[in-house]
């Protein structure tokens, strides 16, 4: 879950996308959080953690752990 939001964070490793959803399933809100692939972010994305910095990923892609400060 996301701190101070009624959201569940996902990530899709086929498309590459964070994914948003609600308490009932229903999408919020998505975007393209690498840059590495095609789309950015297919099959390189797994592992999230959400602290009062952002959001940390792992990024398979280059082999690195990253900071979204900003997630949705």
């Amino acid at each position: 879950m996301r701190p101070n939001h009624a959201e569940l964070l996902v990530v899709n490793g086929v498309n590459g996308l964070l994914i948003g959803l609600n308490a009932d399933g229903t999408q919020k809100s998505a975007k393209f959080i690498s840059g590495i692939g095609s789309p950015p972010g297919a099959g390189t994305l797994f592992g999230l953690a959400t602290s009062s910095s952002g959001l940390y990923f792992v990024n398979d892609g280059t082999n690195t752990l990253n900071l979204l400060s900003n997630p949705l």
